[in-house]
């Protein structure tokens, strides 16, 4: 394992990070964006050399898009299920780009697939935490009709991760796609009663679990690891469920911009 930098101790011991596919694609139409995928595994090294346990949770929306292909006629199970496929090629060309760099790295998917991945098994998937390894989640959660956003819920609280950072390509939580509407409403302060009610897709199913989101504005990856958020979002207990201490949403602009 690399030397642990010199730089402020980070805020969290254990984020995950989703990693959607919409950032690989860098400025390509379609596929892998190999620069992007090595810039994206530069700054991860960078948040594991401060001493962080992470995992990834990757989409794979710039291979295939489940949803997309059933609007077309295909059947949606079948769809979502080649888009979970997609998933593992973008995972693989993450862990080849980390370990490039000499960081170790295992890809656990939710669907078996030995000769290429371990299967996912959470106490597995922490034990690797435990030892400094990067945790590549792929194939959503192996079932379809589930988003990969659900994935990353749900397998931060299996793990156990404190924080949850979203690179989007969008450096906030919008009233509508910024990237179509020019006069979409960015939101500095959300709470998830907010987020339901006005059908935003900032991953609602977080809401049930009680983690407070917090979005910040073209932030650093480091910074966001050590805390730096730009505002956060204290979230009301959910009939009597008290928040998850110290646990975060972040969205994040791409890889390739968080070190600008």
């Amino acid at each position: 394992m690399s030397d642990r930098t010199s730089s402020p101790l980070p805020k969290y011991k254990r984020v995950l990070v989703k990693l959607s596919g919409e950032v690989l694609l860098g400025s390509h139409q379609y596929g892998i964006d190999s620069t992007v995928v090595e810039a994206s595994a530069q700054k991860i090294k960078e948040v594991v050399n401060m001493g962080v346990e992470v995992a990834v949770v990757v989409g794979g929306g710039n291979i295939f898009r489940g949803i997309s292909a059933s609007a077309r006629g295909m059947d949606r199970a079948t769809a979502d299920s080649i888009g979970m496929l997609a998933t593992v090629m973008n995972a693989l060309s993450l862990q080849d780009a980390l370990e490039r760099l000499g960081v170790f790295t295992r890809v656990l998917t939710a669907i078996s697939m030995q000769e290429i991945a371990e299967p996912y098994i959470r106490r597995r998937a922490i034990r690797h935490l435990e030892k400094g390894r990067v945790v590549i989640l792929a194939a959503g959660i192996g079932n379809p009709y589930f988003t990969t956003d659900t994935t990353a819920a749900l397998r931060a609280l299996e793990v156990k991760a404190e924080a949850i950072l979203k690179a989007t390509k969008v450096d906030g939580v919008y009233d509508s796609d910024p990237t179509v509407n020019p006069y979409a409403k960015k939101f500095d302060s959300l709470t998830y009663l907010e987020v339901l009610q006005k059908e935003l897709k900032a991953m609602a199913t977080l809401a049930s679990s009680a983690i407070p989101l917090t979005t910040f504005t073209r932030s650093l990856l480091l910074s966001s690891v050590r805390g730096g958020m730009a505002s956060l979002i204290t979230v009301p207990s959910l009939d009597g469920v008290r928040p998850r201490s110290d646990c975060r949403m972040a969205f994040s602009m791409p890889f390739k911009e968080l070190g600008s």
